[in-house]
């Protein structure tokens, strides 16, 4: 077996690489960051059009609210664009430590975490928000006053809704990326079940309306997804299982390999 090549790197190299990729990041960034301010404008106007409030009239109430949106926007486009590659300069940066096997595995957690992330944030705006804004809107309707968005309100709201919609739908490969760390297994994911049923009804609760469907379409989405992050630390688990089989037939036990 060859070295290691983290083994034959100093720490200052260690830093300096990760300063690197740091730099690499921040870089596609704010070049993002650019590029989404150009597309700000037509994105925004086609959210407004297809979004749950586009009957309903949107005000600036501020002379900055205006400028407030189209940095949302271009923030999102560029966390999007971003996304992948902070994915990739991570995996780059770990899988000189980890086993071929492990690097391998590694590769398919960069577009699995990207599609879960774009699709929890598209979840969250065809699904759950126009429930919240049907809700309101018609709460406030009920209560006699006029429905009308302040612009800047209305998609402060929206974003800080969605983008934490699309980090919830990362915990399957979260859990995975842990499995591999041997910091979670399926066997204490299963004992902890009801205490993470709870607290993701509760999470599904305080985001949605107060009805009960509503609950239930955002809350057993969150089971599910447990659930299939379960499934999927079962799996990694058995092939750490069946990797350490292996390898003690292979090299001995780890008790053997410490004796002189």
């Amino acid at each position: 077996m060859g070295k290691n090549h983290v083994t034959d790197m100093t720490v200052v190299e260690h830093l300096t690489e990760l300063r690197n990729r740091i730099i690499w990041v921040l870089i596609v960034l704010v070049v993002s960051l650019i590029l989404g301010l150009a597309c700000a404008g037509p994105v925004m106007e086609y959210v407004k059009k297809t979004s749950a409030a586009g009957a309903i009239p949107t005000v600036a109430l501020a002379p900055t609210d205006i400028i407030r949106v189209y940095m949302q926007f271009a923030f999102l486009i560029a966390l999007i664009v971003t996304l992948p590659v902070a994915l990739y300069h991570v995996w780059k940066f770990v899988s000189p430590g980890l086993r071929e096997v492990e690097q391998r595995a590694a590769v398919y957690f960069i577009p699995a975490a990207f599609l879960l992330f774009v699709g929890g944030v598209l979840f969250g705006y065809l699904v759950i928000f126009p429930m919240l804004i049907g809700f309101m809107t018609k709460l406030t309707i009920n209560t006699g006053n006029e429905v009308m968005f302040g612009i800047a309100q209305y998609f402060s709201f929206m974003f800080n809704f969605l983008i934490p919609f699309g980090l919830l739908f990362e915990l399957p490969i979260i859990v995975m990326f842990l499995t591999r760390l041997r910091i979670l297994n399926p066997l204490r994911l299963a004992k902890i079940r009801r205490v993470a049923y709870f607290v993701l009804a509760v999470i599904g609760f305080s985001i949605t309306p107060p009805d009960l469907v509503s609950h239930i379409l955002v809350t057993i989405p969150l089971i599910i997804l447990y659930e299939i992050s379960v499934f999927l630390s079962r799996v990694v688990y058995r092939k750490q299982l069946k990797e350490d089989e292996e390898w003690e037939l292979q090299y001995g036990s780890a008790e053997e390999v410490n004796v002189d």
